[in-house]
């Protein structure tokens, strides 16, 4: 059964925001709370309880618990980590749009994500002064007209999902103005963390729409695909929207030939193509998950030799300035 448009909803409003109830939940040691708490005033925590369901309790190695616990290592200060590790306040063209490749702009739809991730490059990101909202819509508009050589928008934020149904029509049918538009790209965490967000609304607005979507999900290892989510994912592809999957490349989260070979299978039984494998923007308050290029680049030949060659991911980096994200392997 398809969820109702509430459920959604409801199931945000009930998220884990205080660490010392995530640490009771999941019978994990107390003695965590005071830099779990240190690090969620800075960036605040927020996971919904149908991913915790997912976590294995008193195991502080899970990697999907790695990927929300807050940690006293996120207050250190690591050369070469910062709050704009790629640009994004250079590449701000408009309120809400940043333009940094040709033919195709971001819009943070919204800062709202519906899960906060330790590894988040966004996590300093200053939202309340970027996010468009509803009336500032038309200073995108402008900008899409002023660069008719652009033929894609991506909606990404945070989330562009965490924006109701009918604002994300609101949104659409003002571009459907600009002829030049080819193509709606989502980036997006819900389906994941939140599968209850794919209910009969979304699913209709994306049938409605002019463009192929393209919806470009994020999941990082192969135990976040619940039954929930499998279905999620079953609706989505039964609405016609294209799947791709961008992971980042986490230390003790996924990274290893193993995780990544099970993520990839899982995601293309459900019919989501492998697209992209991030090395970890460095963002400040993320040291602790990066992976060495050159073990990167030697997990990525091994994948490619268990794997046929469109269940490999481009490993790449995001280089600020550049005019692309750099392949690195």
């Amino acid at each position: 059964m398809i969820p109702r448009t509430a459920d959604w909803k409801n199931a945000l409003a009930n998220a884990v925001r205080d660490p010392a109830e995530l640490l009771a939940l999941l019978e994990l040691p107390q003695g965590l709370l005071p830099g779990a708490r240190e690090a969620a005033a800075r960036f605040p925590l927020r996971v919904p309880r149908g991913y915790l369901s997912r976590i294995r309790k008193g195991d502080l190695t899970d990697p999907l618990l790695r990927q929300v616990l807050p940690l006293a290592a996120e207050q250190e200060a690591i050369p070469g980590f910062s709050n704009d590790p790629v640009g994004d306040q250079e590449a701000s063209a408009a309120r809400g749009v940043l333009h940094k490749y040709h033919g195709r702009v971001l819009l943070t739809a919204t800062g709202a994500c519906a899960i906060h991730c330790r590894y988040c490059f966004r996590r300093h990101f200053p939202y309340a002064e970027e996010n468009p909202g509803r009336q500032n819509w038309q200073g995108i508009i402008d900008y899409l007209r002023a660069h008719p050589e652009v033929d894609e928008l991506i909606l990404s934020g945070g989330d562009p999902l965490m924006l109701d149904t009918p604002q994300l029509e609101q949104l659409t049918r003002r571009l459907e103005q600009q002829p030049q538009l080819k193509r709606l790209r989502l980036h997006t965490r819900l389906p994941v963390v939140l599968p209850e967000r794919i209910d009969q609304e979304l699913l209709g607005w994306l049938a409605r729409l002019p463009w192929q979507p393209v919806m470009v999900i994020h999941c990082n290892h192969p135990a976040e695909i619940d039954a929930e989510v499998t279905e999620a994912l079953g609706r989505l592809d039964a609405a016609g929207v294209t799947l791709l999957n961008q992971s980042v490349l986490l230390h003790g989260v996924n990274d290893d030939e193993q995780t990544l070979l099970q993520l990839h299978e899982s995601l293309f039984r459900h019919r989501v193509m492998p697209y992209y494998l991030h090395l970890l923007d460095r963002v400040s308050g993320a040291a602790h998950f990066e992976v060495g290029q050159q073990q990167a680049e030697a997990l990525l030949e091994r994948l490619r030799a268990f794997s046929p060659g469109y269940l490999v991911p481009k490993l790449v980096r995001e280089i600020q300035g550049e005019p692309n994200k750099r392949p690195v392997a």
